[in-house]
């Protein structure tokens, strides 16, 4: 008998889940901000603040020195750390060192960890004062920039 009860307390011990460990879910980040060379609207060094709006869509907005920005993202996956297709308006120089604006879609790239960069194409608006008058817009410009970022 005591055989018998010793096999059922061991069978019953093994199906016991008291030693496993317990995951505490974290609620998943849906902002992040980004630093660095050309962001915040094609600022020489600037930030954006990105905001998802729904699992893959997000809202940014940057400003640095001498540029602001905006811009509408579509993230691949349903995360902030995801890289993402975003339509930009830029806006290079404020007052008499307005160079230009543009406006246009880009690729961003974003790693797991904080490194992102983008690059894509913007049809330019107008010119400034702070550009050469004899400077003639191109038809289409290239858009760029790199950084890190952090979600929070």
């Amino acid at each position: 008998m005591k055989q018998i009860l010793i096999m059922i307390l061991i069978c019953i011990s093994t199906n016991l889940f008291s030693q496993e460990e317990q995951v505490i879910e974290q609620p998943e980040k849906r902002c992040s901000l980004t630093i660095g060379i050309l962001q915040g609207g094609g600022s020489l060094i600037g930030a954006d603040i990105e905001l998802l709006l729904t699992k893959q869509f997000g809202f940014q907005l940057g400003a640095g020195f001498t540029g602001f920005g905006g811009g509408l993202n579509y993230h691949f996956k349903p995360s902030i750390r995801s890289s993402f297709i975003s339509f930009q308006y830029w806006n290079q120089g404020i007052g008499v060192s307005f160079a230009q604006n543009a406006i246009g879609p880009n690729f961003v790239y974003r790693g797991k960890k904080c490194f992102t960069a983008q690059i894509g194409l913007g049809v330019p608006l107008e010119k400034g004062p702070a550009m050469p008058d004899d400077y003639v817009l191109p038809p289409v410009m290239l858009m760029y920039s790199i950084g890190g970022y952090i979600p929070f």
